[in-house]
């Protein structure tokens, strides 16, 4: 008797999850969110981007190079323009620094600035630095399946964890099936109002992978205004040691 209740207990609990499309995938949502994460920057990476900021009446073009090693260590240097040459941010564990030459100063940045604009632009801080991780810091729970821009994805939400020190209240990802980068992702706040739009393209093989190498960053509540972020190179799982990413670094790099 105990084994026919147990027996029907599983089969109801089988149906129900096949007959529920959402449950059935949600287990999976996290393992996608990872490969999605772990394609686009590896166990560790050396990046060259342009970054374009785009105003009404002006633009502007900073072109760094990043260095990254698992979800901890970050440190990016501005090679142009001129008039900011030499600038670098730096990241280890849950510490975000800035080195500004011009000035001698060493700044350490406060959790408060993390969401906002990267050199002026529209890119975050927390874009650049990575202080937060979309596969430890957040839930995830495929939403649907749609066909976005010629490709199959999944659409997968993600809301961050009672204790994670995020930036963003809600993330929502259009990752495509089988390839696993993502090519749309939509920002946002507490109060659940769309706050920014990372639009990815020109899907290119970077490396031993291909990625999108355009992301068009889109403010919410000013359509007039974008940064379009352009990778120009990229090589993953190269060799970093951890003494690399530290403040006598921030000085030395080129």
């Amino acid at each position: 008797m105990k084994l026919f209740k147990l027996s029907r207990t599983v089969l109801i609990l089988g149906l129900s999850i096949l007959l529920n499309p959402v449950l059935a995938q949600s287990e999976d949502a996290t393992e996608i969110v990872r490969k999605s994460d772990q394609l686009m920057q590896g166990d560790s990476y050396i990046s060259i981007m342009t970054m374009k900021i785009v105003r009404p009446s002006w633009d502007r073009t900073i072109t760094f190079k990043s260095w990254g090693k698992g979800r901890d260590l970050a440190l990016t240097y501005i090679q142009t323009p001129a008039a900011d040459k030499g600038q670098t941010f730096l990241k280890r564990t849950n510490e975000m620094w800035t080195w500004n030459p011009k000035i001698n100063r060493l700044i350490k940045l406060p959790p408060s600035m993390l969401a906002q604009g990267w050199m002026g632009s529209d890119y975050s801080n927390d874009d650049i630095l990575k202080e937060s991780s979309i596969v430890v810091d957040y839930h995830h729970k495929i939403l649907k399946e749609v066909k976005y821009e010629g490709f199959d994805c999944w659409v997968i939400q993600m809301n961050p964890k009672e204790d994670a020190a995020v930036v963003w209240g809600k993330v929502i990802s259009y990752i495509v099936k089988g390839k696993y980068f993502p090519l749309k992702v939509e920002y946002f706040n507490e109060d659940g109002d769309l706050v920014k739009t990372h639009l990815n393209s020109d899907v290119k093989q970077m490396d031993d992978r291909e990625i999108p190498t355009k992301t068009i960053v889109q403010p919410a509540d000013e359509p007039n205004k974008k940064t379009v972020v352009t990778i120009e190179k990229m090589d993953f799982n190269v060799n970093l040691q951890d003494k690399f990413f530290s403040q006598q670094n921030m000085k030395r790099i080129r």
